[in-house]
């Protein structure tokens, strides 16, 4: 052969990421916490326990944003799925009491743009400084022919640490204490494959379209950034018990809070005690779904849901409120071996 090829000729673009990891590294820096050892650069990032814990206890989680993606695709607005990948991350991680300590991402395109990256990363970051959890280090992958051009998947990895003693397991539940529901600010990422077919392949919206019922348009609802509750639960645990924690993900309220629950315990709800965002009755409307099916496929308003004793709900709920999210009392546990989710009242008042 008379031309001599190189990496670039096949579509990957040394130089591209080499830029795109220069973005990275001061976005990173803003996010690290006292325990960095090493960051951003070297073939791993290197994180010291932090002190004050007796017995630690690591915990990880990892997750994805899903099809909440191709409406970043579709308005070539990249500024806020970096906070959904780590508030997926870091909202399960709660769920058992931990603190976030650092986050690590995987960032997948077919042709790499350090702009874009860069302004993913800015997302990510901006997770990492609301959760209070160090970005310590990633992955950009230039897949040239595995993706479709403008189109790139993200992942990522989170790590946190709780006090052996203080694991919060659901085993301390019983009969007769309260669900408390915390809102969450849209869809979060979750049911976006069902949301997208309803409001543009049945519907066929616009995504710009400003529907009467929500004042801003498609585009902005789907893509409000997943609230990160990392602040609010390590706020609520330094003066209240907190029985259980169920992140409203995939699965919705009908499959996730049940997970917390022991053997002996169910919960009774009341789909009347909390306003649900339009956007959920619009999707419900537009795609004609029946109220079981939008209780297992999306949060509902709900992101986070807390069980707690009885004699504590009024003053865990004002303290909420003090922390600046909205929560409302939306049932109860009873005694059921079935570990399920029963439902009463009017989803639509």
């Amino acid at each position: 052969m008379s031309n001599k090829l190189t990496y670039k000729d096949a579509g990957v673009d040394i130089e591209a990421g080499n830029k795109t990891v220069e973005y990275i590294k001061p976005l990173a820096k803003k996010t690290y916490r006292p325990e960095v050892i090493s960051g951003i650069g070297g073939f791993n990032g290197l994180f010291k326990i932090p002190q004050g814990y007796k017995e630690p206890v690591l915990v990880a989680c990892t997750d994805g944003v899903g099809t909440k993606l191709k409406l970043a695709f579709k308005s070539n607005n990249h500024s806020t799925i970096g906070v959904d990948l780590v508030a997926m991350c870091v909202n399960d991680l709660i769920c058992c009491g931990a603190e976030p300590l650092f986050f690590l991402d995987y960032f997948a395109c077919g042709k790499l743009s350090p702009e874009e990256a860069k302004e993913i990363v800015k997302g990510i970051s901006e997770g990492c400084l609301e959760s209070n959890c160090t970005l310590l280090g990633g992955e950009t992958a230039e897949l040239p022919g595995f993706y479709k051009t403008g189109e790139y998947d993200l992942a990522g990895f989170a790590v946190g640490i709780v006090e052996k003693s203080k694991i919060i397991d659901g085993s301390k539940i019983t009969s007769s204490d309260v669900l408390i529901g915390i809102e969450s600010s849209g869809l979060h990422s979750n049911g976006y494959s069902l949301a997208q077919k309803v409001i543009f392949e049945v519907a066929n919206l616009d995504l710009n379209y400003i529907h009467k019922e929500l004042n801003k348009s498609i585009c902005e609802v789907l893509l409000a950034p997943t609230f990160i509750y990392t602040k609010l639960i390590q706020g609520l645990l330094k003066d209240f018990e907190i029985k259980g924690i169920a992140n409203i993900t995939g699965g919705g309220l009908t499959e996730n809070i049940p997970r917390i629950f022991p053997n002996n315990i169910s919960g009774e709800i009341n789909l009347s005690s909390w306003n649900k965002p339009k956007i959920f009755k619009l999707i419900q409307s537009l795609g004609n779904i029946e109220t079981q099916e939008m209780l297992r496929t999306f949060n509902n308003g709900i992101g986070l849901v807390l069980v707690v004793n009885k004699d504590s709900e009024s003053k865990i709920i004002n303290e909420i409120q003090k922390l600046n999210y909205k929560s409302y009392k939306i049932g109860y546990t009873i005694e059921d071996k079935n570990q399920q989710i029963f439902y009463k009242g009017d989803y639509n008042a």
